[in-house]
């Protein structure tokens, strides 16, 4: 089993590509080790990995981020064993239960005003068809959370959680996007 692994924009996570499926729907971000084991054979043997503080699961991906020590080349061998271990297994990335508790956990409730609905759709349009593909190459996702006076509110994922170029990322490649389209979006503000 060959596992790729390309650097991201955040410097404390980086993206293994295992060359399988790893989620077929969705997505999962987990920063605690205790509710990553119960949730994810996977994800679990990551949080074995000392120096490791987060994974997230795309489809085809799994990103890993670190604490500022040790640096990649110490961690890396480590975290790889543990992917090429978990996918000879066999076992799945989500324990089976947690798939739907990790989706309501995950998506959390939307906020918005039935009168925006049709400017709510458009928005989401947008964020799955032009900036959740951009941003799953560099290993995170962004979902919809809220629309409200003219604010869209995300939450970013993965990769993009922490990431020092995310502020930039939101407010002048979302933000101008979503303004172009929707005259009615004026701000974008990212949202835990």
């Amino acid at each position: 089993m060959f596992i790729q692994t390309e650097a991201t924009p955040n410097p404390a996570t980086l993206k293994f590509l295992p060359g399988k499926v790893v989620l077929e729907d969705g997505t999962a971000d987990f920063r605690d080790a205790e509710a990553a084991r119960l949730a994810s054979p996977l994800a679990g043997r990551l949080f074995d990995v000392p120096g490791v503080t987060g994974v997230f699961f795309g489809y085809d991906f799994v990103t890993v981020t670190k604490i500022d020590e040790p640096d990649w080349q110490h961690l890396k061998p480590a975290i790889l064993g543990a992917i090429m271990e978990h996918f000879m297994s066999g076992q799945p990335a989500m324990a089976g239960a947690a798939m739907d508790e990790r989706n309501l956990a995950a998506t959390g409730e939307e906020f918005y005003d039935k009168q925006d609905e049709e400017i709510v759709l458009t928005i989401k349009e947008l964020l799955d068809t032009r900036v959740r593909p951009a941003v799953a190459q560099d290993g995170g996702d962004i979902t919809f959370r809220g629309f409200e006076n003219g604010t869209v509110f995300l939450h970013m994922k993965g990769a993009c959680a922490g990431c020092p170029s995310s502020t930039a990322t939101l407010k002048h490649g979302i933000q101008n996007l979503l303004r172009h389209f929707v005259p009615e979006v004026q701000q974008v503000e990212q949202i835990s």
